[in-house]
């Protein structure tokens, strides 16, 4: 079955960086979208970044473009998001995501969920 395993979470101060990790075992669709969403206390999940691991395309929200860069390694099957210039309005649980074919910034889209990652960003 379909496993996503994320990492690299933590506690940053505001304008640090990090970078996430997103192991993925059991894929057997050759065509999937990867994508980060991240989870704040009593707020809904939002979208953060998708990318199109055939192709390589990527898209960002409007709250991270700039900041965050989401790339995919074929070889080791995980997909990363460096995260720079984080602010306190970033921390949430961030969870990766997968679905075959082509998918776009709704859940909905997305049949796999990794567990996420925790990541705290002090002011």
């Amino acid at each position: 079955q379909v496993q996503l395993v994320e990492s690299g979470g933590g506690l940053v101060q505001a304008g640090g960086s990090l970078r996430l990790s997103c192991a993925a075992s059991g894929i057997t669709f050759s065509s999937r979208t990867m994508a980060w969403f991240r989870q704040a206390p009593g707020k809904e999940r939002e979208f953060v970044a998708w990318i199109l691991w055939n192709i390589g395309n990527t898209y960002y929200s409007d709250s991270v473009k700039g900041r965050f860069a989401i790339s995919r390694d074929n070889a080791k099957n995980t997909v990363y998001l460096q995260m720079n210039g984080l602010k306190p309005e970033d921390t949430a649980v961030y969870v990766c995501a997968a679905a075959s074919g082509i998918a776009y910034q709704s859940t909905t889209h997305y049949s796999y969920w990794g567990q996420g990652t925790q990541v705290t960003v002090s002011s």
